[in-house]
């Protein structure tokens, strides 16, 4: 299946993303702030866009003009749901409440899960043959291969961020935190009602306990 470009769009605005670990590391460190201050600026974007899916739900014409504006950059069901943007803000929101004094843990699960997703988009759209739960093998192993490939080999040259480890991630953190990230990239939890998780949302912080136990 060839790339659309509302998905190749879509994940470029993804990639922005990556500006919310950047700062969650890295603004405490170099600007009097403290991980309270980027949580609460976090938290107020969450809250912003919550707050702007809610009324667009609620008012046709909002949601007509909001899909005018974003609809290169939505899904298909998207103009009835919470859009992607929103989940993924609120993932970065809560990794930086629940991991408040661990910023590395928040950085490395961050940053892991917007790449290894928007490989796992890309490879699965393009050249995805094997179907797995609606998505494919090929875009599943490009996600651990990423996760991979980023904890081992580009990590150790971001000053700091694996400080906590001796400059290097443990082979076995490494490979847990990209099986936790593959599986729950490719197999939604379900919830009461019949609903499931977004994995936006769910994947960095979930992800982030399993790392805090090395």
């Amino acid at each position: 299946m060839p790339l659309t470009p509302e998905e190749i769009n879509r994940k470029l605005l993804h990639l922005m993303a990556l500006l919310m670990p950047l700062g969650i590391f890295y603004l405490p460190r170099f600007f009097p702030l403290t991980s309270l201050h980027v949580s609460l600026v976090l938290g107020s974007l969450f809250g912003a866009s919550l707050l702007v899916e809610i009324l667009r739900f609620r008012n046709q014409k909002l949601n007509s003009f909001f899909s005018i504006c974003f609809g290169s950059l939505m899904r298909a069901g998207e103009s009835r749901s919470i859009t992607g943007s929103t989940y993924i803000i609120g993932g970065a929101f809560f990794c930086s409440l629940f991991f408040a004094g661990r910023a590395d843990i928040s950085f490395i699960v961050l940053f892991v899960f917007i790449l290894s997703d928007a490989a796992a988009a890309l490879v699965g759209i393009s050249m995805g043959k094997i179907r797995i739960l609606g998505k494919s093998l090929e875009g599943s192993m490009a996600c651990f291969a990423t996760a991979m490939v980023l904890m081992l080999f580009l990590f150790p040259f971001f000053p700091h961020v694996l400080d906590f480890w001796g400059g290097s991630l443990p082979l076995g953190a490494a490979f847990s935190t990209a099986l936790a990230i593959t599986l729950l990239e490719l197999v939604p939890i379900p919830l009461p009602g019949g609903s499931k998780t977004n994995d936006n949302l769910v994947a960095p912080v979930l992800s982030g306990f399993i790392l805090y136990l090395f």
